[in-house]
């Protein structure tokens, strides 16, 4: 497929209690590149070794854990323009953001989605490179910038609040992505879960059904291989990380997985595998009769817990 549109999940802000507990998590267990600080805003700046533009998660110290925003990076700024003009067509009121007000970062446009989350757009980011170079690069960097549960890169989030059909209307309609996977009630057939990929991948951003708009389900970083999956169990494990599942499988999206919480009650995944989704497959549906399975293939245990904790 050759993305010329919305490119990838590139940015992702999540508030977090405590800073020095949140820097401890994320980069001296999980591993992520700290790039930057700002201590007058309480953030700070993060990249996974395999990136290469100059940060994908952003911290914010706050009162309340969860997500401040998400933003996805388009292919050029004609892109951009073209999105406006898009989503103010459908009936979204778009704002501007002026290059620079985010670090490193372009101009950006900004709007509200029916499921309550804040959302970017941008195409222009500084790129910092991942160690290896562009000529004659080699497969690895060098010993040490790989740490912790050897994260390759940021992978996709999921999103609760209510409206989720809306939302994923306004993504394949004005977007151009592909409703890739469903979970369904099975006697009413409403939307539980809605994936959606604008990618070859199974989904770059996800749905659940929640009461309470702008809620924060996980955000998720891709690993190397399964192996690398009981790596980071061995190091969640050893640094008494709180797990939420796993290891495990997936059903829906057939991921290696592992959830797990932050110190501010946010969840994480790591996870590797995945089928490779093009723009002619078919919607994968699943149902409540099977939640076990669609959930957690490998013990076939639904956790009541996975769709309903949120931050």
């Amino acid at each position: 497929m050759a993305l010329r549109g919305v490119l990838r999940l590139g940015e992702v802000a999540i508030r977090v209690l405590d800073m020095d507990s949140a820097r401890k998590h994320y980069v001296d267990h999980m591993g992520l590149i700290e790039v930057m600080a700002d201590d007058s805003e309480r953030k700070i700046y993060c990249k996974a070794w395999d990136e290469h533009d100059h940060h994908s998660i952003v911290l914010r110290e706050a009162d309340e854990a969860g997500l401040d925003y998400f933003a996805f990076k388009v292919f050029n700024d004609q892109v951009l323009v073209d999105l406006e003009a898009r989503i103010s067509a459908y009936g979204i009121e778009v704002s501007r953001i002026d290059a620079g007000v985010y670090p490193k970062s372009g101009r950006r446009i900004e709007f509200n989605l029916p499921s309550g989350h804040r959302m970017q757009l941008y195409a222009e980011k500084e790129q910092i490179g991942n160690t290896l170079g562009t000529r004659n690069p080699g497969v690895i960097p060098d010993e040490g910038v790989v740490r912790g549960l050897c994260i390759n890169r940021l992978d996709h989030c999921l999103l609760g609040g209510p409206n989720i059909d809306e939302s994923a209307k306004l993504f394949r309609e004005v977007f151009d992505f592909d409703l890739s996977e469903r979970i369904e009630d099975e006697e009413s057939r409403d939307s539980l879960a809605l994936f959606l990929s604008c990618s070859t991948k199974p989904h770059d951003i996800a749905f659940v059904i929640q009461p309470e708009p702008g809620r924060f389900h996980h955000v998720s970083f891709l690993l190397e291989s399964p192996t690398d999956v009981i790596h980071a169990a061995d190091m969640i494990g050893k640094h008494r990380i709180p797990v939420d599942v796993g290891p495990n499988r997936h059903g829906v999206t057939r991921g290696n997985t592992i959830y797990f919480f932050d110190p501010s009650g946010n969840r994480n995944e790591v996870f590797s595998g995945g089928y490779v989704h093009y723009p002619d497959t078919p919607t994968l549906t699943w149902d409540t009769s099977q939640m076990g399975p669609a959930q957690f293939s490998q013990d076939n245990i639904p956790r009541e817990s996975f769709l309903t904790v949120v931050t």
